[in-house]
This record gives C-alpha cells, structure tokens and sequence, in this order.
C-alpha cells in the first residue's frame, strides 16, 4: 500500500470528506485488511484565496510547491490537491517539485468520456468557472462545457465561499442551485453536471439534482484508492 499525501485545507470542509472517504474506501477495497498511510499538509485557506484572488499566481505556485515538497520528504508516493481551484497553478507546481501529481481535471475527464457525455455544465468557484484549467482537457477530448451566465456564476461563488467552505448548508441554496443547473438544460441541452469545487458535494449529489452529479471528490478519491494499490 502506497502512501498517500494531501495538499488540504482548501477548504477543510473538503480536506475532511478526503480523509474520511479514503479510509473507508481502502478498507473496503481491501476486504477490511488495510487502511492507507496518510499524510495532510494543511495550508493557510485564507493566505491561498487571497493569492488566488489577487491573481499572484507565482507566489501560490510557490507555496503549495513547499506543501508538495514536505508531502513527498514525509515519504508520500501519491500526491493531491484537495482543492480543484489550486490546479489554476498545477503545471508550475508540477514544474517547480518535478512530482507529478493526481490531477482533479483529469480525472474528471476520464470519467466523462467513460460515461459517453458530450456536453456537460460546470460548477465550482469564480476561478474555476471562467478559467480553462478545468475545462481543457475536456474541451481537447470535444466535450463542450457550459457554464451559468456572469449572475449566476456569482450567486454560485458567493454560496461557496460564505457557506459551504464553512460547512454550511441551506435548503435555499440547494434550491438556488437546482435553478441554475435547470436553466443550463434547458438552454444548452447539458446531459451531466460537474461538482468543480470539492465543497459542493456538501450541498448536491444525485439523490437532490434532476441531472447526473459528477462529484469532483468521489472521482477523485476513486483514483487515489486505485493508485495506492497498484
């Protein structure tokens, strides 16, 4: 069993779900014989948004390379962000540390093709829906991604931000939401609907949502189960 080691804290709402799912899901892979090795190197969430905000791209490169870095010197073999909006720097991490990492948008990618979408919505944080690092490696495989319109990725952002990375969750968020991701099909005829920060777990899910989830976290966490085994 390989050990794994996680860039957490962004936000710890998310960095909890990781650790929790990873265990359950090694020890259930594992017939109840092994529970992983696993080491978090939990950041300063507001230090990273506020570099995110401010567009300093260079210095957040540069501070979640150091996390990296110390992952891999406390003996981590597989390595990931928590958080889907720090892969805006995950090409300079990658280059500054020379550690491939277990990319979020790669994996998300994988599990669209598998499941035959060809045109999904995408949520997630103000960063993550008008930049491409989430969406490029689905657009080069020609899935079209769609994401809400400027007040509605504001709302979303806003929701995320003052509620979910705090672990709260409301009724009318959730209803905020389901209108949202509605509009998206019935104007752009979306089939799936991807969950691009790894707090939205929290509030939506295929139970709740009227279209397929793709749940950034369980995807995720899918493929670390599987790299630590191999």
């Amino acid at each position: 069993m390989k050990k794994i080691g996680l860039v957490g804290g962004t936000g710890p709402e998310s960095t909890i779900m990781y650790y929790k799912e990873l265990n359950s899901k090694i020890d259930e892979a594992t017939g109840s014989r092994n529970m992983p090795e696993l080491v978090i190197e939990s950041v300063n969430f507001r230090k990273a948004w506020e570099l995110v905000s401010m567009g300093q791209h260079e210095e957040l490169a540069y501070y979640l390379s150091e996390k990296v870095n110390n992952l891999a010197e406390s003996g981590a073999e597989i390595i990931a962000l928590t958080a889907a909006t720090m892969h805006i720097v995950f090409d300079e991490i990658e280059n500054n540390t020379n550690i491939s990492l277990v990319s979020i948008p790669k994996t998300i990618c994988n599990e669209v093709i598998e499941k035959g979408y060809k045109k999904v919505g995408l949520l997630g944080t103000i960063f993550t829906m008008e930049q491409d690092f989430m969406k490029k490696d689905l657009q080069q495989e020609g899935i079209d991604v769609i994401v809400p319109d400027k007040k509605d990725r504001e709302l979303i952002a806003k929701r995320i931000y003052e509620e979910l990375e705090l672990g709260i969750v409301k009724e009318s968020t959730l209803q905020e939401f389901n209108e949202i991701i509605k509009k998206l099909k019935d104007t752009y005829k979306i089939e799936a609907v991807i969950l691009g920060c790894t707090e939205l777990p929290l509030i939506l899910n295929n139970a709740n949502c009227f279209l397929p989830c793709l749940d950034s976290v369980a995807i995720h966490i899918k493929k670390l189960v599987e790299l630590a085994q191999d």
